[in-house]
């Protein structure tokens, strides 16, 4: 059964880091790109930062450039999201996806998403 399972989420004052963990399993997560994604209470899920296969191409969007990092663990069939200097607006459920096999260049919009994590919750609050 192919599955994603995002973990590492939680609650920190602004400033603090966090690191998210998605592991898959039913399938070869290093054939695949991957993105992770955020969706704010009452907002779309958008997309935060991405990788490819090999792991040496990553997108941010520029709310999170220069504090997060985006990395991924083929042994592992894990791709991780490191996420320092948090703000409250990072705020949301943070969701893995799978991107589907084709080419495309990053960053990776929803529609290309084939599967989905279950979310990871992260509160960044005082």
């Amino acid at each position: 059964q192919l599955q994603l399972v995002e973990s590492g989420g939680g609650g920190v004052q602004p400033g603090g880091s966090l690191r998210l963990s998605c592991v898959a399993s039913g399938f070869d997560f290093k054939y695949y790109s991957a993105g992770w994604f955020r969706q704010a209470p009452g907002k779309e899920r958008e997309g935060v930062a991405s990788i490819n296969t090999g792991g040496l191409s990553t997108h941010y969007a520029g709310s999170v450039k220069g504090r997060y990092t985006i990395t991924r663990d083929n042994d592992r069939n894990t791709i991780y999201l490191q996420m320092n200097k948090l703000r409250p607006e990072a705020t949301g459920v943070y969701y893995c996806g799978r991107k589907r096999s084709g080419r495309a260049t990053q960053p990776y919009p929803r529609e290309l998403i084939d599967y989905w994590g279950q979310g990871t919750q992260v509160t960044v609050s005082s």
